[in-house]
Parts: C-alpha cells; structure tokens; sequence
C-alpha cells in the first residue's frame, strides 16, 4: 500500500481527511500502516489471511480500550472495501510512543517499562474480562501457547539464522528447546491475550514509560504465557522482575517455560524480517531477546 494510494482511499471515504498529509509509519508481515494528517493511523490488510485479525480489532478493541491502563488503538473509522481496494480496513488516534527494540532504553528506563507492561498484562488477563467479553475469540488458533509446537518452530527458524552467520547455536538455549519440546501446554482456563506481544508492539516514552501497546491482529483466547513471552525476551534481570511483579498473579514453571519457548521464537522470526528489511537496531534487540529469553 503506497502513501498515494492510501491517500486516496482515505479521502473517498473519508471526506473530512481528503488531502490531508499521508505518511507511512510502518510495514510488518500482514499489514501496513499509514499516519494520516498526523493524528489518525489507518491499518490495511496486505494480504487475505491478515482479514480475520482486522475484523477482531475492529469488533473487539472499542470494548476492551476502557478495562486497561495503557492506550490501544481503538477503531474509530472503518473502510469498506471497494473496486481499488479489496478489504476492510480501519482508522485510529495515534498512540504516541516508540517500539521499545528501537528506543535504547537504560536499566532505569526498562524497568519502568517492564512494571508498566505488568500492570498492563494484569487487567488484560483478568478471568472477569475474558468472561464478560471474550466470547467468540478463537482459542490460541496459532498454538502459540504450546511449547511443543513452538520449539520446533523456533529451531527452524534459528537454523535460518545460522546459515545467514546471524546466530551461533547456544547451548542454554538448546537446553530450553528440548525441555520445551517435552512440556505439556500450561493447564487452566484461557484468558483475553493480545497474542503477538513482542519488542515492537509495547510502546514506550521519555524516561521509558510504557506509552500504548500496539498490532492486536492475533488477539484470542490462550493461556497467558503467550504475553508473558514479553517478560523473557524484552527484559531480565531487575526489569523482568518488576514485570512479575507488576502481574502479581503466578506463573508456575510450566508457563515459563512456554513463554521463554515462545520468546526465542518470536524473536527470531523477528531478527529474520529485521535483516532482510535492513532493520539493523530491531536486529540487534531481537538477537539480544533471544539470549534475554534464557537469561535468569
């Protein structure tokens, strides 16, 4: 979606908007992102299995905006499709902040970050809100709450990144895979998870303050190791724990360890699309989030 056409579609349906200065903000692997007239961030699908997540977001971040501490993007304009473009999209106030893999924070300023996204996880896993407004998400459609589908996965995708002289094989972090790969899912209810909570999606602003939390595409119904993924690959030591903290809920050792599976994953899907993007600082907090993820 190139910033002309985005124009376009924004100012047709959008009157008010029409001309307005169209900027691209962000491309990631399903949608496109474009900051319209300064104050609205409008969100196109790239491509058609990207559809259910859009219609989840804009069906079910209106509801959830007001239950939790930090913003989300809340979809105020809702695009149709048309003859130029096939698919629904949407339009939302900005969420002021930086993706903390880009912002270079201190251990004073992770620590900020880390207790604010753990207070954040806490109001978005409450099992009153997944009763009251969790009907009809799907339940962890992507198995990411499962260690013994994800380390496989993340092995592969560590492979990947051997072969480009990216990554060298990690002995601790062999360990985590093949415990994961003998783990059993974490048991209890599902909850209300946003689903791809990485080091691009937690917001952060001066001083790392947790400004927002961003991309709720893969928002479901999963246990809550798929969020606290975060707490191992964006931070350790202090920081990480202030996130716990913050949660205050249990963990338990079978979450763990689904959650650092997850964060190696996660992290390196996101140094693969950080090199072939020429993304070099999101590279090298990817990588580094792969050693945070079995880190104490």
């Amino acid at each position: 979606m190139r910033e002309d056409q985005a124009a376009a579609l924004v100012g047709e349906q959008f009157p008010d908007l029409r001309g307005a200065p169209v900027e691209l903000l962000a491309t990631g692997w399903d949608n496109t992102v474009h900051l319209v007239g300064g104050r609205w961030i409008f969100r196109f699908p790239r491509r058609a299995i990207a559809l259910p997540g859009v219609e989840r977001e804009i069906s079910m971040l209106p509801a959830l905006a007001p239950r939790l501490p930090l913003p989300v993007p809340v979809p105020a304009r809702v695009g149709r499709p048309g003859d130029s473009y096939p698919w629904p999209f949407w339009g939302a106030e900005l969420v002021p902040g930086r993706e903390l893999a880009e912002a270079g924070l201190s251990g004073a300023g992770l620590t900020t970050a880390a207790a604010g996204a753990g207070a954040f996880l806490r109001a978005l896993h409450d099992p009153d809100l997944a009763a009251e407004a969790g009907a009809g998400l799907p339940v962890d459609p992507m198995r990411r709450g499962d260690p013994g589908v994800r380390a496989p996965m993340a092995r592969e995708r560590l492979a990947v990144l051997h072969r480009r002289g990216l990554w060298r094989p990690d002995p601790a972090v062999e360990r985590l895979l093949a415990e994961g790969e003998a783990a059993e899912p974490p048991p209890g209810p599902p909850v209300i998870v946003h689903g791809d909570l990485h080091q691009r999606h937690l917001l952060v602003g001066p001083e790392g303050r947790a400004s927002g939390v961003i991309d709720w595409g893969d928002l479901c119904l999963a246990d809550p190791a798929v969020d606290l993924s975060l707490a191992y690959s964006g931070f350790s030591g202090q920081a990480r724990a202030a996130l716990l903290s913050a949660y205050g809920r249990p963990v338990g050792p079978g979450r763990e360890t689904a959650a650092r599976v997850l964060a190696v994953f996660l992290c390196a899907a996101l140094a693969d699309y950080a090199e072939s993007t020429g993304r070099a600082r999101l590279l090298a907090s990817s990588l580094a989030g792969i050693r945070r993820a079995v880190s104490p």
